[in-house]
C-alpha cells in the first residue's frame, strides 16, 4: 500500500488534487455549511453543486485546449468563439426555431476552429499568431451580430440548457459529462489520440512514420472550435442572452491554466484529459474562494496567478528536490 502512495504522490495529477482539496476544505472554515447538499423540488442544490455547474464552460473549452496544447500549439481565440457562437444562436432564435439556432452556432464554431487550423497547418503561421487574428476580430464579429447590443432570448428549451435539471443535477454538467467522454474514445478507442500524442513528441519522425501531421492539427483545432461553440451555448443559456463584450472574456487564460495545472506539458506531447478536468474545477473553486473571503476584485487576478504559479511549482519534481533541501547544510572536514 506504501508504495503505491509514494508512486501516486508522484503523478502530476497528485498536487492538482490536493490544492483542490485545500481549497475545499479552507471554504467548509469560512462557511460551516459548503458541504451541505439540499434537495428542492426534486433537484440538488449547495456550493458544491453550484461550482461544478458553473465550472462546466471552463472544463469543455479545457478540454478542447487540451488536444491543441498536445500538439505543442494553443489557440487564444476561445473566448471570442464562445461570444461569437452564442450571439449567433442569440440572433438566429429572434427569426428561425431553436433548433437552427443551434446547428449554425455549433458550424460557426467548427468554422472558426477550422480556420485556426488552416493558418496553423497550411499555412505554417505561429499558434499564437494565428489564434490571434480571430481573439481581436472575433469579438467585433460577435457584436455584428448583435448589432452592439445585448441580445435576450425567450426560450424554455434554449434556457434549459443552462438552467435546467435532469435526474436533480444541473443539464451543463450532463453535457460536460458527454464532451469529456467523447474526447477519451477518440484518445483511448481511436489512432487519433496515438498519432497526436506522437506529433507532439516528434514532428519529424512522425512524418517519417507515414502520419500527416497536418490533416492531424486541423483537426484539433476543428475540435477546439466545436467546445468553445458549446461553451458559448451554455453561458447565453444560463443568462439568457447574448453579450458580446464579455461573454468568455479572459476564458482562454484560464483554460490554459487548467492544462498545464492538470499536468499536460505545454512543450506537446502527453496529454492528461482527466487532470484537465481537475484544473479547470480547481480555478473555479479558487475564484470562489477569493469571493467568499472578500478578496477586493481588483486583486483577483493577482491572487488566483499566485496560487496557479505555487502549484505549478509544487508539480515540478526539480523544484520540491530544490525545497527539501534548501534546509541541509553541507558540512565540510578538514
Amino acid at each position: 500500500m506504501k508504495q503505491y502512495l509514494l508512486k501516486f504522490t508522484r503523478q502530476k495529477i497528485f498536487w492538482p488534487l490536493t490544492a483542490l482539496a485545500l481549497f475545499l476544505v479552507l471554504n467548509l472554515f469560512i462557511d460551516p455549511g459548503f458541504f451541505e447538499i439540499e434537495i428542492k423540488n426534486n433537484h440538488l442544490f449547495g456550493s458544491l453543486i453550484d461550482i461544478l455547474n458553473r465550472s462546466i464552460p471552463l472544463v469543455i473549452i479545457s478540454i478542447g485546449m487540451t488536444l491543441v496544447i498536445a500538439k505543442e500549439g494553443i489557440d487564444i481565440s476561445v473566448g471570442s468563439v464562445l461570444a461569437i457562437s452564442g450571439a449567433t444562436a442569440a440572433a438566429i432564435m429572434e427569426h428561425q426555431n431553436i433548433w437552427l439556432a443551434l446547428i449554425v452556432a455549433l458550424i460557426v464554431g467548427i468554422v472558426c476552429g477550422f480556420w485556426n487550423g488552416l493558418l496553423v497547418s497550411v499555412f505554417e503561421i505561429q499558434p499564437m499568431v494565428a489564434t490571434l487574428i480571430l481573439l481581436v476580430v472575433g469579438r467585433g464579429i460577435a457584436q455584428l451580430i448583435t448589432g452592439g447590443q445585448i441580445l435576450t432570448m425567450d426560450n424554455e428549451i434554449y434556457s434549459f440548457i443552462g438552467t435546467g435539471f435532469l435526474f436533480g443535477f444541473p443539464f451543463p454538467i450532463y453535457i460536460g459529462i458527454f464532451v469529456f467522454l467523447m474526447m477519451i474514445f477518440l484518445k483511448k478507442r481511436t489512432a487519433m489520440g496515438l498519432f497526436l500524442e506522437s506529433i507532439g513528441n516528434n514532428m519529424t519522425a512522425s512524418k517519417f512514420a507515414g502520419i500527416q501531421p497536418k490533416k492531424i492539427i486541423l483537426l484539433v483545432y476543428t475540435i477546439c472550435g466545436l467546445c468553445a461553440a458549446i461553451a458559448g451555448i451554455i453561458v447565453s443559456a444560463n443568462v439568457s442572452s447574448a453579450d458580446a463584450n464579455n461573454a468568455g472574456l479572459w476564458i482562454e487564460l484560464d483554460a490554459i491554466l487548467a492544462v498545464v495545472i492538470g499536468g499536460t506539458s505545454m512543450r506537446g506531447g502527453r496529454y492528461f484529459l482527466g487532470g484537465t478536468v481537475v484544473g479547470a474545477l480547481f480555478i473555479q473553486t479558487l475564484s470562489t474562494t477569493i469571493y467568499s473571503i472578500g478578496i477586493n476584485p481588483q486583486i483577483v487576478m493577482v491572487v488566483k496567478a499566485l496560487v496557479v504559479i505555487l502549484v505549478c511549482l509544487m508539480q515540478s519534481e526539480s523544484f520540491r528536490r530544490s525545497f527539501a533541501n534548501m534546509g541541509k547544510k553541507k558540512v565540510s572536514y578538514t
